[in-house]
């Protein structure tokens, strides 16, 4: 679809575009959810040590991770379709070969390639999304995107199970390839060609090598800190050469010309306490998607069917209320419904903190529903915010942050998790207990940071 300047898509390839983007980010979370629970079933089938397994999941957070920024930029200087489409096509075709892999060594590789189509995808759909809709309407689109990424994270585990009794696990990755084709030739027709406005800028690649390695040492310390020891010097030595890099890479970026991350976006007080708020809220989010497991598996003994469908309850709220909070912060602003959002996650983990061994589990489902209901209400206005908040010309950049800040709250809530419960197991029986009290303590008040950041923020129309 051409557009030109005066030109504004009609609903109907608005509505088409957000279906093809739709359909990707359900393909993407879908992926990323299903493969965690299959991990058990991959190392059985290639007899392979856990320490190799679980690679298959750590290449593909840190490839993404490091390459959402590098994508975003050159979204901004190429295009997002074009990058968009090509993420598709490595994405799929990766797919297959994740399928056809005879060896647990080349698994790794080839979702270490999926990862990279996968970062082309999330960095630049968000811009897509807000190039394509007009402010009036952006949170509202952004909310449905996200509902599909709630939606492909409920039914990524139950589908995942399903796939791998009746098939076997390669399937898993197989049914990449049917809804990655269709959601490509989607794109393909209808997401418009974009109008580039910065032709004469350059890709800063020492910009770029710079964060990608300061940004993977600095997660994989966090995301191996507990297997490894927090205290050993491999550990050590990555955080501290994480944060010289990161902090050579801020000088550069300060005196590049065309820098590959533009620092005068924090400048602007919506995208930055927007930035803040993001990864608050993930840090939260992921700390109860970590330790709830253990406590649902090993406290009260449920089998993972079990403790899976009391889990759908948290996303399947987010995914109604997402779009709904969008669509009303499209008239409202963003800034109240993020701030209520955060601390009705609060309440949430409050309510969590104080699951024991004899919790009704009507308690522990309403306590996720509270928590899928504060999320769903913050993440459409915030990613809104965020959006509105940057130039026409940095809305890939834009996008490769917020995704980044999702990453980054991620692995911290994994880490923070993972410590709360080592910590705690070392005192007995009632341990287990004990780290579901701190770590949803903990996530409390990650989610009250975000919502004064978000309260702190000016009301803008976005």
């Amino acid at each position: 679809m051409q557009t030109t300047p005066n030109s504004q898509p009609t609903d109907q390839r608005k509505g088409l575009v957000l279906l093809a983007v739709g359909i990707g980010t359900f393909m993407s979370a879908l992926d990323a959810s299903v493969v965690n629970t299959i991990l058990p079933i991959m190392r059985q089938a290639f007899n392979s040590q856990v320490a190799t397994i679980e690679w298959v999941v750590v290449v593909y957070l840190l490839v993404v991770s490091g390459l959402l920024l590098t994508f975003g930029r050159l979204g901004d200087l190429h295009g997002q379709r074009r990058v968009y489409l090509l993420g598709f096509v490595i994405f799929v075709s990766s797919s297959v070969l994740c399928g056809l892999a005879p060896t647990a060594s080349l698994l790794v590789v080839f979702r270490a390639i999926q990862a990279l189509g996968a970062a082309m995808l999330f960095a630049n759909s968000p811009a897509i999304l807000t190039k394509t809709y007009p402010a009036s309407q952006r949170g509202h689109a952004l909310g449905l995107q996200a509902t599909m990424t709630y939606l492909g994270l409920t039914v990524g585990p139950s589908l995942g199970g399903w796939l791998t009794q009746v098939f076997s696990w390669r399937a898993v990755f197989y049914i990449n390839l049917p809804v990655g084709l269709l959601a490509l030739v989607l794109s393909w027709i209808n997401v418009p060609h974009d109008r580039l406005e910065n032709n004469s800028e350059r890709f800063d690649f020492p910009g770029a090598l710079l964060f990608i390695s300061g940004l993977v040492a600095f997660l994989l310390a966090l995301n191996q800190g507990s297997s490894w020891g927090w205290r050993s010097p491999l550990i050590l030595g990555l955080s501290g050469g994480a944060f010289l890099i990161l902090g050579v890479f801020i000088w550069w970026e300060k005196r590049v010309k065309f820098p590959m991350l533009d620092l005068r976006l924090f400048k602007h007080p919506v995208f930055s306490t927007a930035t803040v708020s993001a990864v608050c809220n993930y840090i939260a989010l992921y700390i109860v998607l970590f330790l709830l497991p253990f406590y649902l598996l090993q406290g009260r003994n449920l089998n993972p069917a079990q403790a899976g469908l009391l889990m759908t309850a948290q996303p399947l709220v987010m995914a109604f209320s997402a779009p709904l909070s969008g669509t009303i912060s499209d008239r409202i602003g963003s800034r109240l419904p993020a701030t209520l959002g955060m601390l009705i996650l609060a309440i949430g983990m409050l309510m969590l903190s104080r699951l024991g061994l004899q919790t009704p589990y009507s308690q522990v489902v309403i306590g996720l529903m509270v928590c899928g209901l504060g999320t769903g209400i913050f993440v459409s206005p915030n990613n809104s915010a965020l959006m509105g908040s940057a130039p026409r010309t940095r809305q890939g950049i834009a996008a490769g942050i917020l995704a980044t800040a999702r990453n980054v709250g991620m692995v911290l809530g994994i880490g923070l998790g993972g410590a709360v419960l080592t910590t705690s197991l070392e005192h007995g029986s009632q341990g287990l207990f004990e780290a579901m009290h701190k770590g949803f303590l903990v996530a409390m008040a990650a989610a009250l940071l975000a919502g004064l950041v978000s309260a702190a923020r000016r009301k803008v129309a976005s």
